[in-house]
């Protein structure tokens, strides 16, 4: 079941983004930006078994925040693919300074929320803390490489167009082996229950899950391409 329902998430947040793109253009990538990056942080927190692995969710939403950055750098340059990841950046901030705030409260004697909000937000400030540091490093490395594998396709073959699904994962499968190692050691080293060998292990599915994710994103990139061919060909016409 769990293999199955990630399996739909891929398919689902992918089409959720290229759907975005479509009817919004790059707000739209903007937008999928804060909502990924903020339930990223909330899913992270699940541990599950698929395909063999114990591994934490998150990864295919997160994943999506790469697909985001490629399309921007295929289609709007590095300006706006740097963009997204500030405001990436901003929605995790804002998201730990909220969640923070919610452990203040006294709550009432009817209240019946607040332990739960507790056990699942009270580690919030430490992850959002690890996944933004991590996130910004994995995201502008990625951008950076994609357009240095870009200039260096370009020089190659004198076409700008070609060579689409090798920036796309050359930049892809390098920052997310970062952002893997980076985060779940930022995250989870020395938590009670994450055992080295357990940690070993999420690093290792999780990574496994990237490359997957990151195999399945080039047809999106390519279907995004498309879309903005056809958008400025009809703002040409």
């Amino acid at each position: 079941m769990n293999e199955l329902i990630l399996a739909v998430s891929v398919v689902f947040i992918f089409g959720a983004v290229l759907l975005a793109y479509r009817l919004f253009g790059d707000v739209g990538l903007y937008g999928m930006t804060v909502t990924v990056t903020i339930l990223s942080n909330i899913e992270v927190l699940i541990l599950v078994v698929a395909f063999g692995m114990e591994q934490t969710l998150g990864n295919v939403l997160f994943a999506a925040t790469f697909l985001i950055t490629d399309i921007l750098s295929e289609n709007s340059g590095k300006k706006a693919a740097n963009r997204a990841v500030f405001l990436g950046i901003c929605a995790s901030v804002f998201f730990a300074l909220l969640t923070y705030s919610w452990m203040l409260y006294v709550p009432a004697e009817s209240d019946w929320a607040m332990p739960s909000i507790r056990a699942i937000f009270s580690t919030t400030p430490r992850m959002v803390l690890a996944s933004m540091s991590v996130y910004a490093v994995s995201q502008f490395l990625d951008v950076w490489l994609y357009h240095k594998w870009w200039d260096l396709t370009d020089k190659k073959c004198g076409d700008h167009r070609k060579f689409l699904w090798l920036r796309n994962n050359g930049s892809t499968l390098i920052s997310q082996l970062v952002n893997t190692v980076l985060f779940n050691l930022a995250a989870f080293a020395g938590v009670e229950g994450y055992t080295p060998r357990l940690l070993t292990s999420i690093i290792l599915s999780g990574y496994a899950i990237y490359v997957v994710t990151s195999l399945l994103d080039t047809p999106a990139v390519y279907i995004a391409r498309k879309i903005h061919d056809k958008k400025a060909t009809l703002r040409g016409a």
